[in-house]
């Protein structure tokens, strides 16, 4: 059963595009999901009253699905919060924000039966089920490209708004105060609100418009104004977006460019970072995760980012120059090894080594000291030679002899 619970979890939460279950199940819920939202649409012709019932029989099969599915996810939530409790997940996801909306994309369906007088307030409610979309557009790199940006650059974005903000009041009150008396429907500074945001957006609906020498004028620099404001969080996005795949090129070349010693690591199945997030692994000191490769895919992680089965672990090691330099190296523990069944504590290693990994019958384990290694134990150790007599002169200063 928790091999079962397991696999439910990855088919649902996790969009692997290697896996053909995985997928299948992504493109199948995104099909449900238009189909609904499909039928919500079509309701409202009256052309198309006589496929009434068919509507709600569709209606009823997508919304069994999307119950379904919001147990399943329920049932699996340990797996997606395996920092907390077992209800503590349960109610981590039932609060989120992907969990209210997988809630409100079907409970609104049940509201009526239980208060039929708000009937039509509950019906409102199913234009939520838009929002799952970008659930599965979450599980992508690409998609996850654009949110990253626009929370790299929020405080920019923020700036930008607050000087839209203040234009378009400057000018709502600067035109009711010119407009007003002229009857040319500026009869209050919301008025004006409404006339700057058309003018400043590029609407230009045309139900208020200056009449006056001195709003036309006004209506004149404001316009020119707002094309460069509006055109502001445009270049701060596109300005993300360039240095994000800068960066990402960047590290895809950072070996060429810099002497840092890199290593990969296959995550196999039962390893114990499979299915957790970056933001809850300890990486061992100067160790840095810089890539990850998952399938024809090379994601930037992120502190949210779910490491998969069969996910390729690029690290690197932090740059020293040559004469510090770091090294890994794999020993073999044989059965004459002195290591053998003895605890990394007690082990006789320099304090310049450290113990990474210890990879176990094709899984890889992450130490601490009470991990005990075993015959045909491969064991990645990280050592940094000590210095040599030589630079420990050049770093140190001489002292001046005495006459």
């Amino acid at each position: 059963m928790e091999q079962t619970k397991k696999k439910v979890y990855h088919v649902i939460s996790i969009g692997d595009k290697r896996d053909s279950i995985s997928r299948g199940f992504d493109i199948f819920i995104v099909v449900v999901i238009l189909l609904n939202l499909f039928v919500t649409f079509a309701e409202t012709f009256e052309e198309l009253k006589d496929l009434q019932g068919m509507f709600d029989v569709i209606e009823l099969i997508t919304i069994i699905i999307f119950t379904i599915e919001y147990i399943l996810r329920l049932w699996t939530a340990e797996y997606l919060y395996p920092e907390k409790s077992f209800w503590g997940a349960k109610l981590a996801f039932v609060i989120s924000f992907y969990g209210v909306i997988d809630l409100l994309t079907f409970f609104p369906y049940y509201l009526p039966i239980m208060v039929p007088g708000g009937i039509v307030a509950f019906r409102i409610l199913r234009v939520f089920r838009i929002f799952r979309l970008f659930k599965i557009n979450a599980q992508y790199d690409a998609f996850n490209v654009i949110t990253d940006v626009l929370y790299e650059k929020k405080n920019q974005l923020f700036s930008s708004i607050c000087l839209l903000l203040m234009l378009m009041v400057a000018s709502s009150l600067g035109m009711y105060g010119l407009e007003h008396d002229a009857g040319s429907g500026f009869d209050n500074a919301f008025s004006g609100i409404w006339w700057s945001t058309s003018a400043i957006l590029t609407v230009g609906y045309g139900d208020i418009y200056p009449v006056t020498v001195g709003g036309r004028i006004l209506a004149i620099i404001i316009a020119c104004l707002g094309v460069g404001i509006v055109a502001i969080p445009t270049g701060i996005i596109s300005a993300g977006f360039v240095e994000r795949y800068t960066r990402i090129k960047q590290l895809m070349t950072l070996g060429d460019e810099r002497a840092v010693k890199f290593i990969t690591s296959t995550v196999t199945h039962g390893h114990t970072w499979c299915g957790r997030k970056l933001c809850d692994i300890v990486l061992p000191p100067q160790l840095l995760l810089v890539v990850l490769i998952r399938g024809d895919e090379q994601i930037v992680p992120e502190g949210s980012t779910v490491i998969e089965e069969g996910d390729v672990l690029v690290l690197a090691g932090k740059h020293y120059e040559e004469r510090n330099s770091m090294t890994m190296r794999e020993i073999v523990v044989g059965v004459e090894h002195p290591w053998v069944n003895e605890q990394i504590r007690n082990l006789d290693i320099s304090r310049q080594e450290l113990i990474v990994s210890v990879e176990r019958d094709g899984r890889m384990i992450i130490p601490n000291g009470s991990t005990e290694i075993k015959k045909d134990d491969v064991v990645l150790v990280y050592h940094k030679p000590k210095e040599t007599g030589e630079s420990r002169r050049e770093s140190t200063p001489r002292k001046k002899r005495k006459k």
